[in-house]
């Protein structure tokens, strides 16, 4: 049984790509980014296993849904779940995809992975490479400057200055015993969200 191994979810948030999105987060990163936004997500641990299909279920019955945004974590670590999950729902209905990588998009075309190659092909826009603390400019639905938006589909296309250019945000969901940060934040907010969290806890 091929199952995601999730850090977190957002059933519907905008800050993430056109429109509403459900956000996921998966837990493990081959990288060790400076000023990484999530660094709890980073171990490659066993955080909430989930079968694709029952996660595609649960996406398209979200009223309101519009696409799927993938982050971490580093989503290609689980490439053969991931296009499981992506096929469910384009079977579906034809919902926007989004994933970030810290891989570039050459390096994963290299890499003769089947399931990576489909995935590709899934995607509508895939945002690539690591995050450069240093490059971050606050502007856009990527981290850094240095991270390319690769518009895999036309569906987005006239959309483009806003992956690159957008004033950020981010909403801020709570929960029973904690709170979710989802966005793309600036430098200044990530941090001083954190040290609200750090004296909460």
């Amino acid at each position: 049984m091929t199952l995601l191994n999730i850090a977190e979810i957002c059933s519907a948030t905008r800050t993430l790509g056109p429109g509403q999105r459900f956000a996921i987060w998966v837990q493990g990163c081959c990288f060790n980014c400076k000023g990484c936004v999530s660094p709890e997500w980073i171990p490659q641990t066993q955080a909430t296993l989930i079968e694709p299909k029952k996660l595609a279920e649960m996406i398209l019955s979200v009223p309101g849904t519009e696409g799927v945004t993938v982050s971490g974590g580093e989503p290609m670590l689980q490439a053969i779940a991931l296009r499981e999950l992506f096929i469910y729902l384009r079977q579906g209905r034809q919902i926007s995809i989004i994933c970030f990588t810290g891989f570039s998009l050459q390096q994963l075309q290299s890499q003769s992975d089947r399931a990576i190659d489909d995935i590709l092909t899934l995607v509508d826009v895939l945002i690539d490479g690591q995050y450069i603390e240093q490059l971050n400019d606050n502007k856009g639905w990527r981290g850094s400057s240095n991270q390319v938006v690769h518009f895999l589909s036309p569906r987005h296309l006239s959309e483009a200055s806003l992956f690159l250019e957008r004033k950020r945000d981010v909403e801020i969901h709570l929960r029973h015993d904690s709170a979710l940060m989802v966005g793309v934040p600036t430098d200044d907010f990530s941090k001083s969200f954190k040290r609200v969290i750090d004296k909460a806890n």
